[in-house]
């Protein structure tokens, strides 16, 4: 789901086998910008700047259990974004930097979302998304990576296709409907999003990301459940979420994500 850190699933392709499952922080910027033009309705931010640290809990399935930090920067200039991140877990002795870059071209009635990620390791992946409509939105994209290790904050699978809707109401008010799924290495493996985002006074969001995930994990098929919740100020901001079989893993994570815009 398009989401504000990095435009921040959980996959575990055989690239992984090396890292800690829980490491396998797989996300594409693709499936992210779920209707982007539609949800898009926070107050103006006070920059272009947008810093946000995440905390990461893993536990649970006999793995490996402990903390991780990411430390994310945007910067946005038009429809341009780029940004840079780096994601640390000593209890899992675990670290990797990365950029990236993503944008919004116009084509007339449509919209084309590219996105391109790079991290230590070899890792390269990239994403692009097609997407109409601007009080009705319906897009899809599809996403691909060299499948080395990625520490990434999407929780979504990188190498799969996407596709979504959304609605705007005059309030402001927008409900969006997201289904990410594996498409490469595991077909079974899919996420569904259902985001409501309402204004509040002052410039204010609220965001609630409803998260139904299905897919194997260790050779057993598993239906999960999960919650996001966000809320943005004009400056500040704050995210919490719970997601179980993270990544399609035996471990269950708790997030917390905090940031400035400057």
């Amino acid at each position: 789901m398009p989401s504000d850190t990095p435009r921040p699933r959980l996959l575990r392709p055989t690239a992984c086998a090396a890292v800690p499952a829980a490491l396998c922080l797989a996300a594409l910027a693709l499936a992210m910008p779920v209707a982007r033009a539609a949800t898009d309705t926070a107050g103006d931010a006070p920059g272009p700047f947008k810093l946000t640290t995440g905390l990461y809990q893993v536990a649970g399935g006999g793995l490996p259990a402990g903390p991780g930090v990411d430390v994310n920067l945007r910067y946005s200039r038009g429809d341009d974004q780029w940004w840079v991140g780096m994601f640390r877990s000593p209890a899992l002795g675990f670290s990797q930097p990365r950029a990236g870059w993503d944008s919004t071209l116009a084509l007339g009635a449509w919209r084309m979302l590219p996105s391109v990620q790079i991290a230590s390791g070899g890792f390269v992946g990239g994403s692009l998304a097609v997407e109409t409509g601007t009080t009705w939105v319906v897009g899809m994209g599809l996403g691909r990576t060299n499948l080395r290790d990625y520490a990434n904050l999407n929780f979504d699978p990188n190498d799969a296709y996407s596709v979504y809707a959304s609605h705007r109401w005059r309030s402001g008010d927008t409900l969006a409907l997201q289904l990410v799924r594996d498409n490469r290495q595991n077909p079974d493996q899919q996420n569904l999003h259902l985001v409501w985002r309402s204004p509040r006074p002052g410039g204010e969001r609220l965001t609630i990301d409803l998260l139904a995930k299905q897919g194997t994990v260790d050779g057993r098929f598993a239906r999960r459940a999960g919650l996001s919740v966000g809320y943005d100020m004009p400056t500040w901001f704050v995210r919490a979420a719970w997601d179980p079989l993270v990544n399609f893993t035996r471990q269950n994570m708790v997030r917390l994500s905090t940031g400035v815009r400057f």
